[in-house]
């Protein structure tokens, strides 16, 4: 198998070294940025001959289109405005895509590409990083050990080792994706409906065993693709981001006073949107790659063999001192290598644009997961 990965961020770093490591079957890797010297330290630190280092432009769908046309599958973990350009490139070239998605509207302009990807006979599976990604199929792993599911709570959260005042946060992933979560609409099932709630809203308090107070709160694009896939079979589905207690009051408060609107005002006479001072402000002054944990849990309620049932999945993982990945990297990078693997060798029979959901065998999955000492704790609450 030949990968491409599109980005040499911190996930493409993170895919770049399971790919390598972790992956017996992979021939080859090549990472690509539009910033060279990024591409190639990646490159470097994984350490391989077996991984090369490319410059393009995510933004020129040409020029993606010449990379990809020589590999057997593609992850894109650039920022989600490119995936549907990205999309279209794969579907030119024949190349099986995944990304790390994290906006819901650009997953739907990618999902309506599905009669071309299938006439390509590619697969297209947006948003497979850890939440949008991973959860949702967990999710279809513990709904299948029901007769029927009433219910399925998502809490996900990526919380620093050492947490530092002001917003006990550092930043793991982009700095626009997590704008993004705090400002867009989240989209959930109440009542057997799929409604939108406001995010940053429906505060509640969680436990963790060893972990001091923490909280969770709705966000946007968590829920991904779940709620179409569930409707008229379930009547709860929620997703809300895992935070320290007191984050979430905080970073409100900033939005509230509206620096992260993207429309601009009038500063000594420049015009300026408040989002992207906000954001490069985060980027100066909140810690970054620092250890951290990634916490999960998914709760189930339904009916199994005449019965009221409940089931609770729990993972944490933690920075890897071994290999220097955080916690963040293994858990959105590592479903989204395992996920273009298994298009690339033909463990994904479905042609077209399609959620990973309804892709990809939960099974084989959750045990590539576990390979990776990323282990689920399974319990009945």
């Amino acid at each position: 198998m030949k990968i491409l990965i599109l980005g040499a961020g911190r996930m493409g770093h993170g895919a770049a070294f399971d790919l390598i490591h972790n992956s017996p079957g992979v021939e080859s890797v090549t990472v690509a940025d539009f910033d060279l010297k990024k591409a190639e330290a990646v490159a470097e630190q994984v350490g391989t001959d077996r991984i090369t280092a490319h410059h393009v432009d995510a933004g020129n769908q040409s020029d993606v289109a010449r990379l990809m046309a020589h590999h057997d599958a593609a992850i894109s973990c650039v920022n989600y405005w490119y995936n549907e350009s990205l999309s279209r490139a794969a579907i030119d070239t024949n190349t099986h895509l995944c990304d790390l998605g994290g906006n819901n509207y650009v997953v739907d302009s990618q999902l309506a590409l599905d009669e071309e990807a299938k006439a390509a006979g590619v697969s297209i599976i947006p948003d497979c990083g850890l939440a949008p990604g991973m959860v949702s199929i967990l999710a279809m792993h513990g709904a299948a050990k029901f007769d029927t599911v009433d219910e399925i709570h998502i809490r996900v959260g990526g919380l620093p080792q050492d947490p530092q005042l002001p917003l006990n946060y550092q930043l793991v992933f982009s700095v626009e994706g997590l704008i993004n979560e705090y400002v867009e609409v989240a989209r959930v099932i109440r009542d057997g409906k799929i409604i939108e709630v406001p995010s940053m809203t429906e505060l509640e308090s969680l436990e963790f065993d060893g972990f001091p107070p923490l909280e969770a709160f709705q966000t946007s694009g968590g829920t991904s693709t779940l709620p179409d896939t569930f409707l008229g079979k379930i009547k709860e589905l929620d997703y809300k981001t895992i935070r320290y207690a007191g984050h979430c009051d905080k970073f409100k408060t900033m939005i509230d006073l509206g620096l992260c609107s993207s429309d601009e005002i009038l500063v000594d006479y420049q015009k300026v949107k408040p989002r992207k001072v906000f954001g490069e402000l985060l980027q100066k002054y909140l810690p970054a790659d620092g250890p951290d944990y990634v916490l999960v849990r998914l709760g189930f309620v339904g009916k199994k063999d005449g019965g009221v049932k409940r089931l609770r999945y729990d993972i944490v993982d933690k920075h890897d001192d071994s290999t220097g990945l955080s916690a963040m990297m293994r858990t959105t990078a590592f479903p989204a290598s395992i996920i273009a693997q298994m298009m690339a060798r033909g463990d994904v029979l479905t042609r077209g644009a399609t959620p990973q959901e309804k892709a990809i065998d939960p099974d084989k999955f959750v045990a590539e997961l576990e390979r990776r000492d990323i282990g689920i704790k399974i319990s009945n609450p």
